[in-house]
């Protein structure tokens, strides 16, 4: 077959690229996700996807992947037309996919999650030998042996990379790899992805939605919005505020645009205002008083745990990710109760683990993961945005529909989200959408208390820029909000005051004006400072 000349990353004549996607269309009903859409892929380059929640890269990825198959267009391997059904067929062309949502299967352990679709006769030794192989060359530490139900995010995240990178392919596409990841995580990770694309020669696609991420870590850059490719450049000369006003088409307030990995500059903690006075404080709205929890093979996962949050003021919780994070927001969600201490709201003491009691007390829970437990991606948005009570669209104890849309529909405008109407299904929301969902279910019971775990995890700017907003803002109206996230940039953004836990405990506290970030670092880390 004739081929096309093809140029390299620097203009000039060159080999074909290692992938090449041209004019690749896909639609979903009405809906366009890609629409004409050219990426290339080239070795010993790390190439940037960026675009906003449903601007059609991750269509894209599982075009690339076989899991979608396109409406039109062509994929090329080395200058040569193939076709992709599915991802076996994928693999055998060397391309592989870190996915952002986990497939991981929770009763198997590590290993036998790394070998799921191998074929023949196991062999258990050489298997976990490989894990630690590959978890040592890219700083993704783990125990082959543990099982994936007792792992926290960050671990999880780390499984599904060592997957991919076992096969050792050709083309890699990481879908916010980093997402659940601490900045040192991060940074080590993308130093070893470096070291493969110069001596390997392999190609890596990255789709991320972090700007400091991607400045830092690639060699070229695509920008889509709504399914299309609104630009394509090389990395180098590149800003964020740039490529941000690509993504969402306006300009976008950033915080610690220029950080890298996360990890901002100290001018950026005053970015917005000065911080409450707190000298003389209200009384707490939320009391934690050593808050035991242990887990059911011994392990302590909250271990006497104190805190407070006063009407009106931000109280972010700083740590690397497994420390007890997500404990903390499921006895906050009455999914799980204390072994020992006490939880009082607005002074009035708090059963835990009884299902409902928190949300009756007044305290609104953002989850940590929007799919596993803050909605259901199968029914409604009207659905979604009375699971937690159905009584306030029941008429004599029977769910009324048009009351239901009503209400919904007065939500969907009031938090702009973007649906076809309260009949829409969950599931073909953006996951910035699907997020605005959960906040409107949460704050339309008028809370004292709102826990916002990782409210940002996996969002594009323009949803990020939005769920601060609404954070500020509500926080602005007297409701206490305590901020669970592993991203220390928003922390210090959002925070009036930072906790760091370490271990289940509470071991440092800063005022937002008084930050010292080595020392935030050295307690997060464990250090006794």
């Amino acid at each position: 077959m004739t081929q096309t000349p093809n140029t390299d990353a620097g203009g000039g004549l060159g080999p074909p690229p290692a992938v090449e996607l041209i004019n690749i269309t896909k639609r979903f009903g009405r809906v366009v996700a890609c629409d004409h859409v050219n990426l290339a892929l080239h070795r010993r380059r790390i190439h940037g996807v960026l675009g906003e929640n449903g601007a059609g890269k991750s269509t894209l990825m599982k075009v690339l992947i076989g899991l979608v198959i396109p409406d039109g267009g062509e994929v090329r391997i080395d200058g040569t037309a193939v076709q992709i059904a599915d991802p076996v067929q994928a693999a055998e062309r060397g391309i592989a996919m870190v996915h952002q949502h986990f497939s991981l299967v929770e009763a198997l352990t590590v290993w036998e999650n790394v070998a799921l679709g191998d074929v023949g006769r196991l062999d258990p030794k050489k298997i976990r030998q490989r894990v630690a192989e590959i978890s040592e060359q890219y700083g993704l530490e783990i125990n082959p042996n543990d099982r994936i139900a007792d792992l926290p995010a960050g671990m999880r995240q780390r499984v599904e990379i060592i997957k991919c990178l076992r096969r050792d392919p050709d083309v890699l596409v990481f879908d916010e790899p980093t997402s659940v990841l601490t900045p040192a995580e991060s940074e080590f990770l993308f130093a070893a992805l470096r070291r493969v694309v110069d001596v390997e020669g392999k190609a890596v696609a990255l789709v991320s939605h972090k700007l400091p991420e991607i400045l830092s870590a690639t060699d070229d850059i695509t920008i889509m919005r709504d399914g299309r490719v609104v630009e394509s450049r090389t990395t180098a000369g590149s800003a964020a505020n740039e490529l941000a006003r690509a993504m969402v088409g306006r300009d976008v307030a950033l915080r610690g645009e220029h950080a890298a990995f996360g990890v901002p500059e100290t001018a950026d903690v005053h970015a917005h205002g000065p911080a409450h006075d707190h000298t003389v404080r209200p009384n707490a709205v939320l009391t934690i008083t050593d808050a035991c929890v242990t887990a059911r093979d011994g392990r302590v996962l909250l271990d006497h745990l104190t805190l407070d949050v006063h009407p009106g003021e931000i109280v972010g919780i700083a740590g690397v990710e497994g420390n007890g994070q997500r404990t903390l927001g499921d006895v906050l969600s009455s999914l799980i109760a204390l072994d020992s201490g006490t939880i009082e709201v607005a002074g009035r003491p708090i059963s835990t683990g009884t299902a409902g009691a928190m949300s009756r007390a007044g305290v609104a829970v953002i989850p940590e993961d929007r799919h596993d437990s803050g909605c259901v991606l199968g029914f409604t948005v009207a659905e979604n945005l009375f699971l937690a009570d159905p009584n306030r669209v029941a008429t004599r104890g029977f769910m009324s529909k048009g009351e239901m849309r009503r209400q919904a529909t007065a939500l969907i405008e009031r938090f702009s989200i973007s649906c076809t109407g309260p009949d829409a299904p969950m599931w073909s929301l953006s996951g910035g959408n699907q997020q605005r969902v959960v906040l409107a279910r949460e704050l339309s019971h008028t809370p004292q208390v709102l826990v916002a775990a990782q409210p940002t995890r996996g969002l594009d700017v323009g949803a990020i820029e939005y769920m601060s907003d609404q954070l500020r803002s509500i926080a602005e109206e007297g409701v206490g909000v305590l901020l669970i996230s592993t991203e220390l940039e928003e922390i210090l953004d959002l925070s009036d005051r930072i906790l760091v836990i370490s271990n289940g405990r509470i071991v440092g506290e800063m005022a937002r004006g008084n930050v010292d970030i080595d020392r935030l670092g050295l307690l997060m880390g464990g250090a006794s400072v």
